[in-house]
C-alpha cells in the first residue's frame, strides 16, 4: 500500500494529538512528513522523538534554536523551519499529501490557504478560516482541485449524512435543513443571574469533550456553535435560516440533515475527535479510529431542546453576522477571539464576551471581502479596537 505524507498543522493541541493517534494505527498507510507549533517545543519534541519527521515547524520563531537543539537528540534527521513562512512551506510540500489543519484561530488561515492553493488533501479543522475568508477560500479549493474535508464532528457528520460525493458548497437537491448539534457547554442549566460569575476554569471543563482553552471557552458561550454555523454555510452551500441549532446534550448525535421526503439522517458516535479524523483520513474508505462503539441500552434515551438566545447571545451575534455578510463575520471573530483571552486572562467577565464582539460588530462598517492582505489589515485593526474597549470596560469597573 502506498503510503500517504501528511503535515499536521497545530500537532500538539488535541487534534494534531488526535491525527497522531490514528497515524500510530495505520503505519502502512500513513508517513508523518510535517509536525508543527505555536510554542510548545517540549510535546513537538517527543512527538518528533515518535514519528521522525521530514520538518518541525515552530511558529514563535523565537524558540526554533532551542527545538533545533532537542531535536539534534532525539530526531537529529528533521530539519527545523519557522514562522509562516515554515508553516506555509510544509503546507505545500511535494512529498505532503494531506494537511491536517488544526491551528486554533486566524492564524491558521494562511498556511491553510497554501495548502489549498497547493492542491493538497485538506482536513479542515480550522474553522476560522472559512468563518474569516469563506468566499475567497471555497473559490480557492474550486480553482486548485483541493479536496476538503471537515473535522468538526458537527460538519463531519452533516457530509456523512449528505448524499455520496455531494460537492461541496452546494446545497445537495432533497435536502431541506441542517440540525446543527451542540451540548449547551458547562452552563446549560446554569441561572441566567449567575452568568456574571462565571471563572475560567468553569469555562474550561467541557462536560463531554476534551479541547483547548479557547474552544472550551467558545462551547461555553456557544460562539463556538456560531462560528460552526458560518462554517457550514460555506461548506453546504446553505443560508442560516437552512440550519436549526439543536441542544443535545448527550454528544452522541453529532448533526443531522433534513430531507424533502420527509427523512431526517443522523450520524452518531461516542464524543470522540479520532471518527471524524479517521473517517477524513481514509476517505473515501473508512479505517479504524480507536474509537469504542455507542452502547446505544447505556445511553438508554436521547435529548433534545431549542438553544435560549438569551443565554446564548454569541449565537445570536453569529447569525447575524452571517446575514450581513461581507466581512462580518470576520470581526466577530476577531473580536471574539481577543475578548475570550481576556477573559481566560481574568481581566473581563464572562458575560462580556459578547458585549465586546457585539460592539465591534456595529462599530465597524461592513466591507466585500476581495483579498487576503484586506481582511488582515481589518482584522488587525479590529483586534486593536476590542482591546481598547476592553480597558475601557476596566476602567468602568474601577
Amino acid at each position: 500500500m502506498l503510503q500517504q505524507g501528511i503535515a499536521i498543522l497545530g500537532a500538539t493541541g488535541s487534534i494534531g494529538q488526535s491525527t497522531l493517534d490514528v497515524v500510530s494505527q495505520h503505519p502502512d498507510r500513513f508517513r508523518v512528513v510535517a509536525l508543527t507549533a505555536f510554542r510548545q517545543i517540549d510535546l513537538l519534541t517527543a512527538q518528533c522523538a515518535q514519528f521522525k519527521p521530514d520538518f518541525a515547524v515552530i511558529a514563535d520563531e523565537s524558540l526554533a534554536g532551542a527545538l533545533t537543539e532537542k531535536l539534534h537528540k532525539v530526531s537529529p534527521d528533521t530539519v527545523v523551519l519557522s514562522g509562516v513562512t515554515g508553516l506555509e512551506q510544509v503546507a505545500t510540500d511535494p512529498k505532503v499529501d494531506q494537511v491536517m489543519a488544526a491551528i486554533v484561530g486566524a492564524a491558521g488561515l494562511q498556511p491553510t490557504l497554501a495548502a489549498v492553493r497547493a492542491g493538497k488533501r485538506i482536513l479542515l479543522a480550522n474553522k476560522e478560516s472559512l468563518v474569516m475568508a469563506g468566499a475567497l477560500f471555497m473559490q480557492e479549493v474550486q480553482q486548485s482541485g483541493a479536496v476538503l474535508l471537515p473535522i468538526d464532528s458537527e460538519h463531519n457528520a452533516i457530509y456523512q449524512c449528505l448524499p455520496q460525493h455531494a460537492p461541496l458548497g452546494v446545497m445537495p437537491a432533497g435536502v431541506e435543513k441542517i440540525l446543527l448539534t451542540g451540548s449547551g457547554g458547562p452552563f446549560r442549566d446554569r441561572p441566567l443571574d449567575q452568568m456574571d460569575c462565571v471563572t475560567p476554569e468553569e469555562a474550561v471543563a467541557h462536560p463531554n469533550w476534551s479541547m483547548g482553552k479557547k474552544i472550551s471557552v467558545d462551547s461555553a458561550t456557544m460562539m463556538n456553535k456560531g462560528l460552526e454555523l458560518i462554517e457550514a454555510c460555506w461548506l453546504f452551500g446553505v443560508s442560516p435560516e437552512q440550519i436549526q441549532v439543536v441542544l443535545h446534550p448527550e454528544s452522541m448525535i453529532h448533526s443531522m440533515v433534513q430531507y424533502n421526503d420527509g427523512s431526517v439522517l443522523a450520524q452518531m458516535g461516542n464524543p470522540d475527535m479520532r471518527t471524524p479524523i479517521s473517517y477524513a483520513m481514509g476517505w473515501p474508505e473508512r479505517i479504524g479510529s480507536g474509537v469504542g462503539h455507542l452502547d446505544l441500552f447505556e445511553v438508554a434515551q436521547f435529548n433534545f431542546e431549542p438553544p435560549d438566545l438569551q443565554r446564548y447571545p454569541c449565537l445570536r451575534l453569529a447569525s447575524d453576522a452571517m446575514q450581513t455578510g461581507g466581512d462580518a463575520p470576520m470581526v466577530l471573530n476577531a473580536a471574539n477571539e481577543v475578548a475570550v483571552e481576556a477573559f481566560l486572562e481574568k481581566r473581563i467577565g464572562f458575560t462580556e464576551i459578547a458585549a465586546v464582539v457585539e460592539r465591534a460588530l456595529e462599530y465597524w462598517a461592513v466591507e466585500s471581502v476581495d483579498n487576503l492582505l484586506q481582511l488582515q489589515t481589518k482584522d488587525q485593526q479590529v483586534r486593536q479596537y476590542s482591546e481598547e474597549l476592553i480597558k475601557e470596560m476596566r476602567w468602568a469597573r474601577a
